[in-house]
């Protein structure tokens, strides 16, 4: 019988192996500092509101605290850009209306960063319509007596939006659907825009449900549509968009998700990714979500990149076709 001999593994391919075993120890061990989580837009937008919803249950899951930090500016490309170039390590991403951030390309000539390349997926958080609301005033019942006093008065009702946002996009899209023109008024984000039209300033808007429907069951509002596939449960009387005549397919939304630096490790990538999708489906955060019209939309990091890449090739369509274009 032969004595058994050591092989002689050198330092450097020891050394990896240790690291490529430890690993998995490492994810175990994350998070052990605090989590920085950006929000690219002011306090009391959607994105901000989840954040702050969803924050206190990771951090009781995980023990660090998750901080929200807002970074405002540049329709979110200055968030954007800041987790970007931060380390990899899965304490830093941005929360965001994922349907700006798919519109940034075709809305942009020069961006400071590229949303597939420069970004891990790790979460979709939830989805809820856009709703069309405008102010009290304007004489309009539903979508398609609101179509009519646009036609009918080319540039007399005005947009309140944060130029290049998702709902911005929406209302482009309705604009082409129905042939009208609107003037559009910038403004510094969803709750400027909101406060704009409630205060009589601004016609009309496109808007994520959470943020608005305080200020329609305020009266400060007034409910035309909501933009979903089907009629909300909680607004069994309110339409939808694509029920009037000529607007058949009309969906769009507020997608808020997580994204976080490329090239994020798949071991804390898929705990971070299990955990999100853990709190946005627990009974008391579902309820709090359905308060306010939103679901939960858990997905993996891979469906979320692609979802990723096909809503970057369809609303590009529309943005090219509406020749808008942020310099």
């Amino acid at each position: 019988m032969h004595a058994f001999k050591p092989l002689n593994v050198p330092a450097t391919l020891a050394a990896a192996l240790c690291a490529v075993l430890a690993l998995p120890a490492a994810a175990q061990n994350w998070p052990t500092k605090p989590i920085r989580v950006i929000i690219p837009y002011p306090a009391g937008g959607t994105s901000d509101i989840l954040a702050r919803m969803i924050g206190p249950e990771l951090t009781k899951a995980w023990g660090p605290q998750v901080i929200v930090d807002n970074r405002v500016g540049a329709n979110g490309a200055i968030a954007m850009e800041i987790t970007a170039r931060s380390p990899a390590d899965g304490n830093t991403s941005v929360l965001n209306d994922l349907g700006n951030v798919v519109i940034s390309p075709a809305m942009y000539s020069k961006l400071p960063f590229d949303i597939i390349r420069d970004f891990t997926p790790i979460a979709m958080i939830s989805y809820s319509a856009h709703v069309l609301a405008t102010h009290p005033s304007v004489p309009a019942k539903n979508v398609q007596e609101l179509i009519a006093i646009a036609k009918a008065s080319p540039g007399k009702l005005n947009v309140p939006v944060g130029l290049g946002a998702a709902v911005h996009v929406a209302a482009l899209s309705l604009e082409q659907r129905a042939g009208v023109k609107w003037v559009y008024v910038p403004t510094k984000g969803g709750q400027a825009s909101i406060m704009t039209v409630a205060t009589g300033e601004g016609d009309l808007l496109f808007m994520g449900m959470l943020q608005t429907m305080p200020h329609v069951r305020a009266g400060r509002l007034k409910l035309i549509a909501v933009s979903s596939e089907k009629r909300d449960p909680n607004l069994p009387n309110v339409p939808t968009v694509q029920e009037t005549p000529g607007l058949s397919g009309f969906v769009t939304g507020s997608y808020q998700g997580l994204l976080g630096p490329a090239k994020m490790p798949a071991d804390v990538l898929n705990k971070f990714n299990a955990e999100v999708n853990r709190v946005i489906t627990s009974p008391e955060i579902k309820e709090k979500l359905a308060a306010h019209g939103t679901v939960p939309l858990p997905m993996t990091p891979q469906e979320l990149g692609k979802w990723l890449i096909t809503e970057r090739d369809r609303w590009g369509k529309v943005v090219k076709a509406s020749g808008f274009k942020i310099d």
